[in-house]
């Protein structure tokens, strides 16, 4: 694990930008299309919004979310809304979505077409993740009832989840999906996350999820 600070949080928004879109061309170069994966929440819409207006082939980039609140993309508290409004405008707005969410009433219903369409596209080129304070990642959350299923490196591509504190069920790429990708970057923000950090390098996955996909990645700080 690579651990970088930054003096504020603008300054990680555009080098992590950057840094993202040279791995996309990189990528790009060696292969027809790519797949960019990215966490949902506020924390990462400085960074779409500086990597949307970059100059990039994006009409051979697959995009997809690491997980998705179960709810229609009209909801608030759809993941896919806010990469469609911070990400997918401007220059990215030729990227293609890959999606993680198909209307029924639960995610066990449609997750093998959802994981049908995402298997051709593997393994990830670039995954960027953040991290709560409960040391969860993607939807792989502590106490979550798929968790350990999710971290078995057996595990398939998507994994359901619920968990005590979410409202809605979840569904989430799995460990060894995150940890296959080339390229794994990992967005925090302030000194409750950095010392949440610190701690998971002591726990298991099973106690500290973000621990499961730590190796190999850059982690990028900001008070």
């Amino acid at each position: 694990m690579e651990f970088i600070s930054y003096p504020d949080r603008e300054a990680l928004a555009i080098n992590l930008a950057n840094k993202i879109a040279g791995e996309l061309r990189s990528a790009l170069s060696q292969a027809e299309r790519v797949t960019f994966a990215v966490p949902g929440g506020t924390s990462p819409g400085p960074v779409f919004d500086d990597l949307c207006s970059v100059q990039l082939d994006w009409s051979r980039v697959d995009v997809m979310l690491t997980d998705e609140r179960w709810v229609p993309e009209d909801s608030e508290r759809s993941n896919t809304r806010l990469l469609r409004e911070r990400l997918l405008v401007e220059k990215a707005a030729e990227a293609r979505l890959l999606p993680m969410y198909m209307p029924c009433q639960t995610p066990e219903e449609r997750l093998d077409e959802i994981a049908e369409i995402i298997a051709p596209e593997l393994p990830l080129s670039v995954v960027l993740l953040g991290m709560g304070a409960d040391m969860h990642t993607a939807s792989l959350f502590p106490g979550a009832d798929r968790l350990e299923d999710a971290l078995d490196k057996r595990a398939p591509i998507l994994m359901p989840m619920r968990a005590e504190g979410a409202p809605e069920p979840r569904v989430t790429l799995t460990a060894p999906v995150l940890n296959g990708a080339l390229s794994k970057h990992i967005l925090i923000f302030g000194q409750e996350k950095r010392e949440a950090l610190e701690r998971a390098r002591g726990l298991s996955p099973s106690e500290a999820p973000i621990k499961a996909v730590l190796g190999g990645a850059t982690v990028h700080w900001a008070e």
